[in-house]
């Protein structure tokens, strides 16, 4: 079955910097275009960054851009999302997806979620 495990998220002082991993296991990760979503309390889950299958093309949230690098290593089937100069309004449980990432939209597997990381920024 399909398995996504984040991990990396704590708490971090503003201006700080986190690594998020997500280990993937159960499909051919390779054949899946990825991305991090998050989710603030009492907030709708926001797309953070998308990647396409072979990592050729990444996108952002504008509120991240300059700041979340998205990366994959296909031969981990590990997920990655370097996070810097974060600021208190990227406080969020962080989750990574499998999708499909056609014509600059990703669209998010319902089945392919993992558990989600928390990631709190705050002095």
């Amino acid at each position: 079955q399909v398995q996504l495990v984040e991990s990396g998220g704590g708490l971090v002082q503003p201006g700080g910097s986190l690594r998020l991993s997500c280990a993937a296991s159960g499909f051919t990760f390779s054949s899946y275009a990825m991305s991090w979503y998050r989710q603030a309390p009492g907030k709708e889950r926001e797309l953070v960054a998308s990647i396409t299958m072979d990592g050729g093309s990444t996108d952002y949230a504008d509120s991240v851009k300059g700041r979340f690098t998205i990366s994959r290593d296909n031969a981990k089937s590990t997920l990655y999302l370097q996070m810097n100069s974060l600021k208190s309004e990227d406080t969020a449980v962080y989750y990574c997806n499998g999708g499909v990432y056609d014509s600059g939209t990703y669209f998010p597997r319902p089945d392919c979620w993992g558990q989600g990381t928390q990631v709190t920024v705050s002095s």
